[in-house]
């Protein structure tokens, strides 16, 4: 049975795009992954199955991530990746969607612009535009009307947004290009420098989920890594350990704790004086790794938590962010902010 279209939410991430649905909830949550004949430019898999081909495609296949450092890199493959995942969601409407994406804090006119064509021609009616930090804080429950001052720090795929929030907006933001790919990339390039073994992405994620950490963990762990030898070009496995991987991944996230210090500075004393009260909420994947909530709080003494699934939070704020999308501003946040109904 035909019917008419509902409103859609959508987290537009560097690792993974989830779709939330009015009315319904998150419906769809895949890898931020396009599987294409280079030959027809025919599109074959999009999302887990076109993961699942990165590094193991024919010469005539390519699978492609389309989205870098939280912005679109391919916008080609980024519409042709939205179109599919909207057609499995609105397939039987008549009308169609209007649609909220995140972006990241830092986000230049020029991307906010390549954002709202893609999805304009991957099927919706009319795009809007909301900052991820601000739809983490919604979908990790906070109360943002009120003035009253919150930290949320949003750690994804390709970038981690860090923002002050009161009164439904950005009192203080940052953006910066290291994030979960960054941690990858860089046991990546620890285990070729020492080990003389060759890793893909996808590894390199399991080791960070299986034995990654930031803080010393109270007992040692270790997994077997399986590659190819950079000298022989034969495959190898070696045994890594979370304990050599700690001053590996400690790196990066001294950057991402050092630019939390730095938009704390650029605070006022109200707003940092509410932070503190309130604590620090991590959202995004790459809140998950083990020691990030208690690095953090070491160097800034104000507590810090995980909020409640980490990975959804920015999709559900922009679920909620749909209450307001008939007062909402179209267009870049660049131009013209946001207007939400104040509660």
């Amino acid at each position: 049975m035909f019917k008419l279209s509902r409103d859609l939410g959508i987290d537009l991430g560097t690792a993974n795009v989830l779709v939330y649905v009015e009315g319904k909830g998150i419906v769809l949550r895949e890898p931020s992954v396009v599987a294409i004949d280079k030959n027809s430019g025919k599109v074959l898999q999009v999302g887990a199955a076109a993961r699942n081909m990165l590094g193991r495609t024919p010469g005539n296949v390519v699978a492609v991530r389309p989205l870098r450092e939280g912005v679109i890199s391919d916008y080609e493959m980024t519409e042709k990746m939205l179109a599919e995942f909207m057609k499995k969601i609105i397939r039987y409407s008549l009308v169609k969607p209007r649609v909220v994406v995140c972006v990241p804090s830092g986000v230049t006119e020029v991307e906010e612009r390549a954002v709202i064509q893609a999805t304009m021609e991957a099927g919706a009616r009319r795009v809007y535009l909301i900052e991820e930090p601000f739809a983490a804080g919604l979908g990790a429950g906070l109360d943002l009307s009120r003035p009253n001052g919150y930290m949320v720090v949003d750690i994804g795929g390709g970038t981690t947004d860090i923002a002050v929030l009161s009164l439904n907006d950005l009192a203080v933001s940052s953006s910066i290009k290291i994030a979960g790919d960054t941690f990858d990339d860089t046991i990546i390039t620890y285990l070729r420098r020492r080990q003389g073994l060759l890793i893909g992405a996808n590894t390199a994620e399991e080791i960070k989920i299986t034995i990654g950490s930031v803080m010393e963990r109270p007992e040692e762990m270790s997994m077997t890594v399986k590659g190819r030898d950079l000298k022989t070009g034969l495959p190898r496995e070696v045994l890594v350990t979370s304990s050599e991987l700690l001053e590996v991944l400690r790196r990066p996230a001294r950057f991402i704790v050092e630019e939390i210090l730095s938009v704390l500075e650029q605070s006022s004393p109200e707003l940092v004086a509410d932070i503190s009260q309130n604590g620090i909420i991590l959202t995004g994947g790459g809140s998950q790794i083990w020691g990030m909530d208690r690095m953090i709080y070491e160097r800034t003494e104000i507590p810090c938590m995980v909020a409640d699934d980490p990975e959804s939070c920015v999709a559900l704020g922009c679920g909620k962010s749909l209450q307001w999308i008939n007062s909402m501003q179209e267009g870049t946040i660049n131009l013209a902010r946001r207007k939400l109904m104040r509660e």
